[in-house]
C-alpha cells in the first residue's frame, strides 16, 4: 500500500520535513496547516517541491470548528472554506480534513451538522476537492468514529466521507469492528498513530505522547485489518504528535516512521518482507578503546585470556568459556574512551537476517576488509551499534568470523562464563525507535518498559529477548549529561557461582563496585539468609533479587571509559535483571565518579 506521513510528525522547516519523508521512502505527505503558514514557499512552490521529491500531497489539514453552528457563523466558515479549498488545489491535494467541532458555539444537533457538512461538500466539489470528516476524541458533541459516520451518511453527499484516526478511536476504547460497516469508498483517509497506555486527559495524551505503530500499547494492526475489509484503498498515513520526535533530527525519525509502516503492513498481510530470523545467541561483544591496557587488565581479572589477534587489524580476541570479547584499538576507537561498539549475534541464517535488516531500512555499514577476511558486513542499530550476523563454527558453508584471527600463545581458558545480557544506552530521542528496531529487525520480544530512579533523574529501561533468553539486550535512556555514568554500557557475564567469581576477580586485582551498608540492612529485613551469607554479599558488593521464578545474585566492576561488567548468577526460572537494585547501583556509580 502507499505510505504517507503528516508533516507535523517531523521536526524542522517544511522543506526539511519533505526531504526527510522522501529519503525515507514515503510516497506522500499530509501538509499540516501550521507548516504551510510558516513556510516561505507558496502553495504552488510546495507542490513543485513535492513533485521533485517524488511525493504526492495526499491531504491538507486541518479545518476546525465548521459544523453545527448558527447560520451567521456557518456563513463565515464557508468563506474560510472557499479560501482553503482553493489553496488545497494549489498544493495539488484533493482532500481536506475537517475535525469535529470543539467550538463553544457548536450545537448538539446531528441534522444541522449533516446539513452544513453537505453544503461544505458541495462547495468543495466545485473546487474538485473532497471533505474527510474526522471525530476528535475530545470533540464537543461528536467524539466517536461511528457518530461521525452517521452524520456523513445522513449528509449523503459524494464529496463528503470520513477520516478514520487510530488514536481517536483506540484512545476512547471504541470497538473498531464497526468500521467494517462503513463502505470503503466513503473512508476517504486513514491516519495512524500508536500511544503508550496512560491514564491522563485524552487531549494532552494526543498532543504529546503519540508514537509510531508498534511503539505503544494500541492494537493498530487490528484496526487496520478492519479498515481494509471495507475495501479502503488509500494510503496508510502517520499523524503523530510527539514532543520527542519534534525535537529530534527529521531524517532518522522519518526512517523510523517508515519502518513502522513496513512492519505494520507485514502484520496485516499486505506487505512482503523477508521473514524474521531470530538470533540464537551472542557470538561476541566488541569494545573499542584508545588504550588497551586498562581493558586488558579488567578482562584478565575477570578470567579472560587473550587467545587470538586479527590478521590485518588491531583487534584482539579475549575468551572465557563461551564468552568472547573483541578489543579494537584501531581508528574506530572512540575519543570519549572505551565503549561497546558492536555485537555479533549468532544467526540460523546470517544472509537472510541481513536481507531482513536491509528491507527494514537498517543501513549496511561500510567496512574495511581484506580479500581473505570473512564476508561479514554489519548493519547499524539506531544508536550506532554495529550488529553482525554470525555462524560461529556451525556450518562449513557459512563464513566463520574467527577465521580472521590468528591464535596467540595463552593458557587454557577456564570457566563456564557466557554473556547473559548486554545493556545499551540509547540517545534520548531514539528509545522507542530502538525497541521497534530490535523487535522488527531482529525478531526479539520486547518486555515492559520500567522506570528506574537515579540520583539525578529517571532512567527508562526496556529489555528485548529471544524465547529462551540466550539473547538479552537491555535498552536504556536517561536525561543525565552524556558523560555521566548513567550513560555507561555494560556486559553481564553469567557465572555458576557469583561469590566465587567475585572473589577470584578481586584476588586478581579487579575493583568491585562498593554497595552501601544500608542496602544490606534492608535485605536483612526483607529476606532470611543463611548464617554468614549476607555478610559475604556485603563484603563483595553482591546485590540480591528474588521473584516467583527464582533468585538473582549480581555484582559490578568499576567502570572503564564508558563500560563496566556485571557478574550474574541467575536461577533458571528468573527472567528479570535485578531492576529494583538499579537505583542502588546507579547511586554507587555516581558516588564513585572521579571529581570534576
Amino acid at each position: 500500500m502507499r505510505t504517507s506521513i503528516a508533516t507535523v510528525s517531523l521536526s524542522g522547516s517544511l522543506t526539511e520535513k519533505l526531504t526527510a519523508a522522501s529519503r525515507a521512502g514515503f510516497d506522500g505527505v499530509e501538509i499540516f496547516e501550521n507548516d504551510l503558514l510558516a513556510s516561505p514557499l507558496s502553495p504552488r512552490e510546495i507542490r513543485a517541491r513535492c513533485a521533485d521529491l517524488g511525493l504526492s500531497v495526499d491531504l491538507y489539514q486541518p479545518m476546525r470548528d465548521i459544523e453545527a453552528v448558527p447560520d451567521d457563523e456557518f456563513a463565515r466558515n464557508l468563506r474560510r472554506a472557499r479560501h482553503k479549498f482553493g489553496l488545497t488545489r494549489e498544493l495539488g491535494a484533493d482532500t481536506v480534513l475537517v475535525c469535529s467541532s470543539v467550538s463553544p458555539l457548536a450545537i448538539d444537533d446531528d441534522d444541522l451538522a449533516a446539513g452544513q457538512l453537505a453544503q461544505l461538500a458541495e462547495l468543495a466539489q466545485d473546487f474538485g476537492v473532497r471533505v474527510a470528516y474526522e471525530a476528535l476524541a475530545w470533540g464537543r458533541y461528536v467524539s466517536t468514529y461511528d457518530h461521525a459516520w452517521r452524520i456523513v451518511e445522513a449528509a449523503g453527499h459524494p464529496a463528503l466521507g470520513t477520516c478514520l484516526d487510530s488514536f481517536h478511536i483506540l484512545s476512547r476504547g471504541s470497538d473498531p469492528k464497526g468500521i467494517e460497516d462503513i463502505p470503503g469508498d466513503k473512508v476517504f483517509f486513514l491516519q495512524l498513530a500508536d500511544a503508550p497506555l496512560l491514564a491522563m486527559d485524552v487531549l494532552q495524551w494526543s498532543r504529546h505522547y503519540r508514537c509510531f505503530p508498534g511503539q505503544g500499547g494500541f492494537d493498530v494492526a487490528g484496526l487496520v485489518r478492519h479498515v481494509l475489509r471495507t475495501g479502503y484503498d488509500g494510503p496508510l498515513s502517520l499523524e503523530v504528535f510527539n514532543d520527542v520526535f519534534r525535537q529530534a533530527e527529521a531524517g532518522p525519525t522519518a526512517v523510523d516512521a517508515h519502518r513502522s509502516l513496513l512492519v505494520l503492513q507485514e502484520a496485516v498481510g499486505v506487505g512482503e518482507l523477508p521473514a524474521p530470523v531470530v538470533p540464537t545467541g551472542v557470538a561476541f561483544a566488541e569494545l573499542v578503546t584508545p588504550d588497551a591496557e586498562p581493558v586488558s587488565a579488567l578482562l584478565g581479572a575477570l578470567g579472560f585470556a587473550r587467545t587470538a589477534r586479527h590478521r590485518s587489524k588491531p583487534v584482539d580476541l579475549w575468551e572465557q568459556g563461551e564468552a568472547r570479547i573483541l578489543v579494537n584499538t584501531g581508528p574506530a576507537a572512540r575519543r570519549d574512551g572505551t565503549g561497546l561498539a558492536a555485537i555479533g549475534l549468532e544467526s540460523p541464517d546470517p544472509r537472510a537476517a541481513a536481507r531482513r535488516a536491509e528491507a527494514l531500512l537498517a543501513p549496511v555499514l561500510p567496512r574495511r576488509r581484506a580479500p581473505e577476511d570473512a564476508p561479514l558486513d554489519p548493519v547499524a542499530a539506531p544508536d550506532g551499534t554495529e550488529l553482525f550476523f554470525c555462524a560461529t563454527g556451525r556450518d562449513p558453508e557459512l563464513p566463520d568470523w574467527r577465521a580472521d584471527f590468528v591464535k596467540v600463545p595463552h593458557k587454557p581458558v577456564p570457566g563456564p562464563a557466557r554473556i547473559d545480557h548486554l545493556a545499551l544506552t540509547q540517545p534520548w530521542h531514539q528509545y522507542d525507535e530502538a525497541a521497534l528496531f530490535h523487535r522488527s529487525v531482529l525478531g526479539l520480544h520486547a518486555q515492559e518498559s520500567v522506570d528506574v530512579a537515579d540520583p539525578y533523574g529517571l532512567l527508562r529501561s526496556r529489555a528485548v529477548t529471544n524465547a529462551d533468553g540466550s539473547v538479552r539486550i537491555a535498552l536504556g535512556v536517561g536525561a543525565a549529561p552524556a558523560d555521566d555514568t548513567l550513560h555507561a554500557q555494560h556486559i553481564a557475564l553469567a557465572v555458576e557461582d557469583v561469590v566465587a567469581a567475585a572473589r577470584a576477580f578481586r584476588a586478581a586485582g579487579g575493583g568491585l563496585l562498593p554497595i552501601p551498608a544500608n542496602y544490606y540492612a534492608d535485605l536483612a529485613a526483607r529476606y532470611e539468609f543463611a548464617d554468614g551469607e549476607l555478610e559475604t554479599y556485603r563484603d563483595l558488593g553482591i546485590l540480591y533479587d528474588r521473584d516467583a521464578g527464582g533468585v538473582f545474585r549480581h555484582c559490578y566492576t568499576r567502570t572503564v571509559g564508558r563500560v563496566f561488567f556485571e557478574l550474574v548468577e541467575r536461577d533458571p526460572g528468573y527472567r528479570g535483571y535485578g531492576a529494583q537494585n538499579a537505583p542502588v547501583r546507579l547511586a554507587a556509580q555516581h558516588a564513585g565518579r572521579p571529581a570534576r
